[in-house]
């Protein structure tokens, strides 16, 4: 019952955050600056460790749903990350390790890593390894322009960026950027054609504090798959995933964490 009143819940924030639209004024260039700025640094954790607990909830119309569950670990400062599964139990142990500028995955099955990118899907999920870890729009895209909208009961600021490089994910983006705490409550991924590939809604966050100061760590982030889904009488249904984070720490881990042996290691326990 209590997944049946998740899923009801996500729907509802699916259609409130991506099924609207409003009018839009322009704003000057150096406060879009700033505030794309300040998007960027609330996705970090520079200074700090950063541990959570991630539940995600995969949603496939007509094919029901699947749950993960992990424990990840993230240490921006370096540019480090690691994700351990611990359900279910046909893929505990296996997890993804970011170190050295590469992405490696662990199957416990072959004990053995293969590279991996961070333009991978997470486990047949609609979340790509890169949702996990700091986004980086100042360095690696243009403000094409920048308006203020509503979205929803939000005073936001909606910016259309396209990328410098070929090395992001997606080489056009909006981002819908709430005006007084800088925080990403929408994202809307595309093709170099234009074609609409994700959606994401990020509709409220928690305050964890840390490292002298506070953090805004989402409660729930929605992935919508734009080019995934199935006609159900008559209707296309997407594809989403899902992702709760709980039991957020900021305190520093073990350097062990962030290495193949510690992947190695807890994939027996």
């Amino acid at each position: 019952m209590k997944l049946t009143s998740n899923l009801k819940k996500s729907a509802v924030l699916l259609f409130t955050f991506f099924s609207i639209s409003f009018s839009s004024f322009a704003i000057a260039p150096n406060v879009a600056s700033a505030l794309l700025q300040k998007a960027e640094d609330s996705t970090a954790f520079y200074g700090t460790d950063f541990t959570a607990s991630y539940e995600v909830i995969q949603k496939k119309p007509g094919e029901g749903t699947s749950t993960t569950n992990a424990k990840i670990y993230r240490r921006d400062n370096e540019s480090k990350w690691t994700i351990l599964i611990t359900a279910p139990l046909k893929d505990k142990g296996k997890g993804y390790l970011q170190t050295d500028s590469n992405i490696w995955f662990y199957d416990p099955a072959d004990h053995r890593f293969t590279f991996s990118s961070s333009k991978d899907k997470f486990q047949g999920t609609n979340a790509n390894t890169s949702d996990f870890a700091p986004q980086h729009y100042v360095n690696d895209y243009n403000i094409e322009s920048a308006e203020e909208v509503k979205l929803g009961s939000f005073d936001c600021v909606l910016f259309t960026l396209k990328a410098k490089t070929k090395s992001v994910d997606y080489p056009q983006i909006k981002l819908w950027v709430t005006k007084n705490d800088g925080l990403t409550r929408k994202k809307e991924d595309y093709s170099l054609s234009g074609q609409l590939l994700r959606t994401s809604a990020i509709p409220s966050y928690q305050k964890v504090e840390g490292n002298g100061r506070s953090y805004q760590i989402p409660v729930k982030m929605i992935i919508q798959d734009n080019l995934r889904g199935k006609k159900i009488n008559g209707k296309m249904n997407y594809e989403s995933t899902a992702i709760s984070i709980s039991n957020a720490t900021l305190e520093k881990q073990d350097d062990a964490v962030y290495t193949k042996p510690y992947l190695e290691l807890m994939s027996g326990k």
